[in-house]
């Protein structure tokens, strides 16, 4: 009998590229390749990269766990995912993480920025537009896990500090701010007052290459000083930091492992996560079958870049699989060991908890003092961590705390090309993790 060139493996919706119509798709593996493709009754058939790595693609499915929803939906189901999303009652997940626009405006104008910020375009939120978002943060979710202020350049907002004091009066257990560093690097004293935000703040910081060719690339900018001087004063204060790297091929992708080991020696960075681009916002230039990174490649790369990971350090986040990769690392006298290799996956797909928060869990405060005090044999630690989460909880002792954690995130961002519903419903990212509709 005649045989395909490729294997069929499954099928989900996803949408037309030109015309954003929902229509079926087929997951496929060719040539050690994971493929979806689709036909459009009108634009015709498309097919695009979605996994590099089979083995990892179908192990993603045995990280799937039960979905939790928020307390209230913000939206009807009247089209289905993703017309009615805001959320609606027909969508999987609460959201683990929510992004709360506060402004357009920007002081840079990146040509891989996927809100197309600028100077000039678009207004700053008023503060009883942003109010209106967090109160629906907290009825959506009553203690909601991590919200991000975010933007535009947030800091840019003229109530900025305004709208931190309203959303640390809220039950919110982290805390996070979305910056380009531009104002923290340009004055300590705005840094100070950010610290004064702390615990439970953290700084998402825009990081994304060494190289001032690459950075001019992705950010428009020559912003290398920018960024060095942001991290001092960061390090000055040990204000807990996420560097986010925006990871354009043949631009930066070859600095994934120098940016992990330059993250490990940093006091106040907690971790890096890493954004592959996607067809979104300013960046057009995007040739769909040479520039599109993976999840999967970028995992990849960090295994080949680094000496820390082996591939069970790198393993999916249950709360969206498709679309999460995380690797937890415990900083301890100079030593960089990996945890996650040490997770039961069951114990993941059992938790509720956000992979940020952790460190509240008093449960897990006892469990941590208990495998890594200096009366527990590596031996018995080793046992004990098959136990664990997916996170360092923050110690009441004094040589383990919050500064002790390393988290590894891969951010696989969604566009109309690689648009899988399945990832849709589990996540709240298509372009941006949710947009509010303005109140």
């Amino acid at each position: 009998m005649p045989t395909r060139k490729y294997t069929y493996y499954d099928y989900t919706l996803s949408l037309c590229p030109e015309c954003l119509k929902r229509i079926d798709a087929k997951i496929v593996f060719e040539n050690d390749n994971v493929y979806m493709l689709k036909r459009c009754p009108e634009h015709g058939n498309s097919k695009v990269l979605i996994a590099d790595d089979i083995p990892y693609y179908k192990n993603i499915r045995n990280y799937n766990k039960p979905s939790e929803t928020p307390y209230t939906f913000n939206t009807k189901t009247h089209y289905g995912c993703p017309y009615d999303c805001g959320l609606c009652p027909d969508h999987e997940q609460h959201s683990c993480l929510t992004i709360v626009e506060i402004t357009d405006r920007c002081n840079l104008t990146c040509p891989t920025c996927y809100a197309g910020s600028s100077p000039t375009y678009g207004r700053h939120r008023t503060l009883e537009e942003v109010k209106a978002m967090l109160d629906a943060i907290v009825v959506n979710e009553k203690e909601p896990d991590v919200v991000q202020i975010s933007g535009g350049e947030p800091t840019l907002h003229p109530q900025f500090f305004e709208i931190l004091d309203y959303a640390k009066t809220l039950p919110i257990k982290h805390i996070m701010v979305n910056t380009n560093g531009i104002e923290i690097a340009k004055d300590f004293e705005f840094a100070k007052r950010l610290h004064g935000y702390s615990p439970d703040f953290e700084i998402y910081l825009q990081f994304d290459s060494f190289k001032d060719e690459a950075l001019f690339t992705l950010r428009g900018a020559h912003v290398k000083k920018i960024r060095e001087k942001a991290i001092e004063h960061l390090n000055k204060l040990n204000l807990s930091t996420t560097l986010v790297v925006t990871l354009q091929k043949g631009v930066n992708d070859d600095e994934i492992g120098s940016i992990i080991e330059y993250a490990l020696k940093q006091r106040c960075v907690r971790g890096v996560t890493f954004q592959p681009t996607q067809l979104a916002g300013r960046y057009d230039n995007f040739n769909q079958e040479t520039d599109r990174i993976t999840l999967t490649e970028v995992r990849r790369k960090i295994l080949e870049q680094t000496q820390i990971f082996n591939p069970d350090d790198l393993i999916p986040v249950p709360c969206n699989p498709d679309a999460l990769v995380m690797g937890y690392v415990l900083k301890l006298a100079g030593n960089n060991i990996p945890l996650t290799r040490y997770v039961n996956p069951a114990d993941l797909l059992d938790n509720s908890k956000n992979t940020i928060v952790y460190e509240q869990d008093q449960e897990l405060h006892k469990k941590m003092f208990e495998i890594f005090s200096t009366g527990t044999s590596t031996d018995k630690a080793s046992s004990k961590l098959h136990s664990l989460l997916c996170c360092l909880p923050f110690v009441e002792a004094p040589n383990l705390s919050y500064n002790n954690l390393f988290r590894i995130i891969i951010m696989q961002f969604i566009d109309a090309h690689n648009f899988d519903v399945r990832a849709i419903k589990k996540g709240t990212r298509l372009d941006k993790v949710i947009q509010f509709r303005e109140f």
